[in-house]
């Protein structure tokens, strides 16, 4: 198996994994299940449930939407989840939109959790206008995209692990993370698709 393929699978395995333990909170108590949302369980409860119920389902399928043997295998299955990952970011990036209003990291995070929920339903929306217009190529490339930004679920939770370790609380945390989660991928995805595009035109 080569690097790439390496890598894509871990990012497989961590998107799964990350989308599965969301779900905690099915069986834990709330405030147990996500200690630093207090505020967010208290006066946004329902809002943040649809978040961490639907946000995992495009984590989930996105990472399985990846697999190009699936794709060519099942095409109307593939059509099929990429429906449902749509309605999930939909639902995820409103109800995201909603929780970025008074973010626990104050204006700085609430902005940069913002503009990644707009961002994430835009770039998703752009992807699923090309399918329907039946222009894969472009289609494919904002799909790496829209990825790119729900695997922002998985970097968030990578970076809060360090930044907890050198000390920090969420909220101070938050204040960074509401950026870094998900601006590196996108230039990430950015380079992957120009890369792509080069080796297209060199060969």
């Amino acid at each position: 198996m080569s690097l790439p393929r390496i890598n894509f699978f871990i990012a497989a395995v961590l998107s799964i994994l990350i989308g599965l333990i969301s779900y905690r909170f099915l069986f834990l108590d709330m405030k147990l299940a996500f200690p630093n949302f207090g505020e967010h369980i208290d006066n946004r409860n329902l809002i943040l449930i649809a978040h961490i119920a639907s946000s995992p389902v495009a984590l989930i399928i996105g990472a399985i939407q990846f697999f190009p043997k699936k794709r060519a295998a099942r095409p109307t299955l593939h059509r099929w989840l990429g429906r449902i990952y749509g309605l999930a970011i939909l639902i995820g990036g409103i109800s995201g939109l909603a929780l970025a209003y008074n973010a626990l990291g104050g204006p700085i995070a609430g902005w940069g959790f913002g503009l990644l929920a707009v961002i994430w339903m835009g770039v998703t929306g752009n992807a699923i206008r090309l399918a329907m217009a039946r222009n894969f190529v472009e289609h494919r490339k904002w799909m790496i995209r829209s990825f790119a930004l729900t695997f922002a679920a998985v970097t968030l939770r990578l970076y809060l692990v360090g930044f907890m370790v050198a000390g920090f609380e969420y909220a101070a945390a938050s204040i960074y993370i509401a950026w870094m989660c998900w601006v590196p991928n996108l230039i990430f995805a950015e380079w992957w698709i120009r890369r792509g595009n080069r080796a297209k035109l060199a060969g």
